[in-house]
């Protein structure tokens, strides 16, 4: 039975102008999710190939139905961060695109059992995959330096020590076992002129949490190295990011990637030879239009980076 995956793709014509889709290239689309980059990219394919990605397994139940029509597309459940192993088991040495829609999706969000989302009431959960660290484990079981670490340096949360320290004395007593418990619990310890600010006083700590639950910067980091060494010349990747973090990862990645001469600036001549890998194609990140953001509230906080890979 096909799952409601409700998911409307941010910036999907821009992010297929972007890739410079050619109906016989070969593309992976790391975040498959509700497949619908993925179908807009398989409908422009001839000859051509793509590979869907997502380790959530409701994500690759929901792609392969929708995919279904399309042969030239094959769901892969993996996390995007092992996107060369899933090139070399599928005997492909190099590709012509590659998009990444990152964070989390709005069916995660809107279903409460994934324990996502401080609107609804269900166990902490937030494991993309459904398996491993749960948001449970890290809320009960870090301690007040770990809990700190990742709400500062995950959330950029300001008001972290007085959060981690609420935690840690509730769970002396009890668990903290669901969502609505840990939203109550950092709206206690935020003082009362900071709750009314900024929207939800848990949106920065869950997101530092699911973060930390899912390895999503690890990730991020890993695949933004790895993945551009696949890329034949002429390709080009596209990464949409929701938070400042996930955005200057990407910023500095493709900025690395574009630079050349490393030499000291009072060297007369270059001697160290080394030239740019890559073109950006957009100087800025793109954003969303006023007609996408009134159409789909939730594309607000997307940038869009997309690079060309220029020598193999």
């Amino acid at each position: 039975m096909l799952l409601e995956f409700k998911h409307i793709s941010v910036l999907l014509e821009e992010c297929l102008d972007g890739l410079n889709i050619r109906p016989d290239g070969i593309y992976v689309d790391g975040t498959a999710g509700g497949a619908g980059h993925s179908r807009a990219i398989a409908s422009r394919l001839t000859t051509g190939r793509l590979l869907a990605l997502d380790k959530d397994p409701d994500a690759v139940q929901t792609a392969t139905e929708r995919l279904r029509p399309y042969p030239q597309a094959q769901v892969v459940q993996s996390d995007f961060s092992l996107l060369c192993g899933v090139l070399d088991q599928q005997g492909v040495a190099l590709v012509d695109g590659i998009l990444l829609d990152l964070g989390v999706s709005s069916f995660q969000l809107d279903t409460p059992e994934r324990g996502f989302s401080y609107m609804h009431d269900a166990p902490l959960d937030m494991r993309m995959s459904k398996t491993g660290l749960s948001a449970y484990d890290v809320v009960n079981t870090y301690d007040f330096k770990a809990l700190c670490r990742i709400f500062h340096d995950y959330g950029e949360e300001k008001f972290t020590p007085v959060i981690a320290k609420r935690i840690l004395s509730y769970r002396e007593q009890h668990p903290i076992e669901t969502t609505v418990q840990l939203a109550q619990l950092i709206r206690e310890a935020i003082p009362m002129k900071a709750r009314r600010e900024g929207g939800h006083p848990a949106k920065r700590v869950f997101q530092a949490i699911r973060i930390e639950v899912n390895g999503e910067l690890t990730s991020l980091a890993a695949v933004l190295t790895n993945a551009f060494e696949r890329l034949r010349a002429g390709g080009r990747m596209a990464v949409i990011t929701f938070h400042s973090l996930e955005d200057r990862m990407v910023k500095q990645q493709f900025a690395a990637f574009c630079s050349g001469c490393t030499c000291p600036p009072d060297f007369p001549v270059c001697v160290c030879g080394k030239q740019p890998r890559g073109r950006l194609i957009n100087r800025k990140p793109i954003e969303p239009s006023a007609e996408e953001l009134a159409a789909n509230p939730r594309s607000k906080s997307a940038k869009l980076r997309i690079i060309e890979r220029l020598t193999n």
